[in-house]
């Protein structure tokens, strides 16, 4: 008897949309989990489920009762919580399993760039009376308690009205696609001097970092946590993937 495909695909990332869209192409059965809420306005083939789990066992006895044959993990670089409860519900249930997962930037070129492990750590290198812009979330704010300088500008793409938790927290609303020439421009008109941002990865979210090069502005990036070690991964969509 022949087993009928059925793909949970891991989603919180474009590729995860490309992948949406690519096993639409092909017929094949899927669900689609988010850890969160969907960000912005790209939609994908089908509704994701809302899907988050406390601990891997909860993982683990879902994938089994919804009958999945293998999982696709296309999750947010920085929700490593969700790629370490799939590798272990997988391996438990001995199912295929492959990440995806684009390269981190390429940041050699940039001089006044440096690197932290975490928002914590981020917060910590700024100086007094540094006027930042922040493009670590809305979740990330209460991290900055402490902030040593004198502006947090704190990059929102979807309009609400919820207070600033600090004083010194501004909130910068504009809508993606971010060009380069538009960061700049609203670098300058801020009156910028660091930027902090994540490193994600990929030509949507560079634009930030090149304007900051462009314009000399010191830059706090924060590294992606590590994936679990040997893991099957691919680092872009590939014209044909078997799924077996």
């Amino acid at each position: 008897m022949v087993q009928v495909q059925k793909i949970l695909l891991l989603a919180g990332s474009f590729e995860a949309r490309r992948m949406a869209e690519s096993l639409s192409n092909m017929g094949v059965t899927y669900d689609a989990w988010l850890s969160e809420a969907p960000r912005g306005d790209a939609r994908m083939p089908q509704v994701p489920l809302l899907r988050r789990f406390d601990a891997p066992d909860e993982m683990r006895e879902t994938v089994a009762l919804g009958g999945y044959t293998a999982v696709l993990d296309a999750s947010h670089v920085f929700d490593r919580s969700v790629t370490q409860q799939a590798v272990f519900a997988t391996d438990v249930l001995r199912l295929p399993y492959l990440r995806l997962e684009r390269p981190p930037w390429e940041t050699d070129g940039h001089p006044n760039l440096r690197s932290a492990h975490d928002v914590a750590a981020a917060n910590a290198m700024i100086g007094q009376g540094a006027r930042v812009f922040c493009a670590t979330g809305w979740d990330s704010v209460p991290e900055y308690a402490g902030f040593k300088g004198e502006v947090l500008m704190v990059r929102q793409t979807r309009r609400h009205a919820r207070p600033a938790p600090f004083a010194f927290v501004k909130l910068v609303f504009g809508d993606p696609p971010f060009s380069a020439a538009d960061e700049q421009t609203l670098f300058i008109k801020l009156k910028i001097d660091t930027l902090i941002c994540r490193n994600l990865g990929g030509r949507a979210s560079r634009p930030k970092l090149d304007a900051a090069q462009a314009l000399g502005l010191d830059v706090i990036l924060i590294e992606r946590p590590r994936a679990p070690a040997g893991i099957p991964h691919l680092s872009g969509i590939q014209s044909q993937l078997t799924l077996v």
